[in-house]
């Protein structure tokens, strides 16, 4: 490591200050951060902690009914209080890394990272939730921009993910073990109005709606609705894990679980 400045504000107002710092970088549960600090792949001189922030903690409704998440709550957190209200957003979050990660790593600093492998993208994009930040609202569909890539700016805070909450959802993730990242994840949810079919892992852009599913599935949620589609390897993540036309496989394979799962 290296000398750095930190800083612990208590409030949103005082962290998008102390972020107008040159070189000032946030810093949520550090689950990323720390170790590509330790590797001086990232070097900032000023660490802003979010985790003293109560107002950017917890779970609760809203009177819209959506499930509203604070920026700032570990994933733990939202394993344990968003059951009852989201079953399939809680089930995703006890399943996300190790027990250290989960007590520590939090939602905002997971969307912001947005690494094309992790879980919380799926349920947010899914969701068709709403980002909150310090400065606007920003809806699921507009966030993500590409892999580690969102619509944020600089010194921009993510307070709090606003979730519609569906009739019917679930995610399944095939999942790297070694990581624990989604080798490929498939979020579906079915809303009154259709159904969205969210896919994380898979593709080097990252997160994507899988926009020919949501329309077979609005129509007939089953996973014989599924039956005879497929997505293209083209632009699938290829590693030593799997190729980009098993990853495009896995995204069918999902679905069809994740359908059979929330309709049964």
């Amino acid at each position: 490591m290296y000398e750095f400045d930190f800083e612990r504000p208590t409030s949103v107002a005082d962290a998008v200050a102390a972020l107008g710092t040159e070189e000032a970088q946030a810093l949520g549960g550090g689950q990323t951060l720390i170790p590509t600090m330790k590797q001086r792949l990232a070097m900032p001189a000023k660490l802003v902690s979010l985790t003293g922030i109560a107002e950017m903690q917890g779970v609760r409704r809203n009177d819209a009914g959506e499930l509203c998440i604070g920026g700032g709550t570990t994933h733990a957190t939202v394993a344990r209080e968003a059951r009852d209200a989201y079953p399939a957003l809680a089930d995703l979050a006890s399943h996300i890394g190790d027990p250290a990660v989960r007590n520590r790593g939090t939602i905002g600093g997971s969307l912001a990272n947005n690494d094309p492998s992790a879980c919380y993208p799926a349920a947010v994009l899914g969701s068709g939730a709403t980002v909150v930040t310090s400065n606007r609202e920003i809806a699921a569909d507009d966030f993500f921009e590409g892999m580690f890539t969102t619509a944020l700016e600089d010194g921009e805070i993510i307070t709090e993910v606003r979730f519609p909450v569906p009739e019917a959802a679930n995610y399944q993730k095939f999942e790297q073990p070694a990581s624990r990242f989604a080798l490929v994840g498939v979020f579906v949810a079915r809303f009154s109005g259709g159904v969205r079919v969210a896919v994380t892992g898979a593709a080097e852009e990252g997160v994507f709606r899988w926009h020919e599913a949501e329309k077979a599935l609005s129509s007939d949620f089953g996973p014989g609705a599924v039956e005879g589609l497929s997505v293209s390897a083209d632009g699938m993540i290829a590693d030593l894990h799997g190729s980009a036309a098993y990853r495009a496989h896995l995204v069918g394979v999902l679905t069809k679980r994740a359908v059979a799962a929330a309709a049964g």
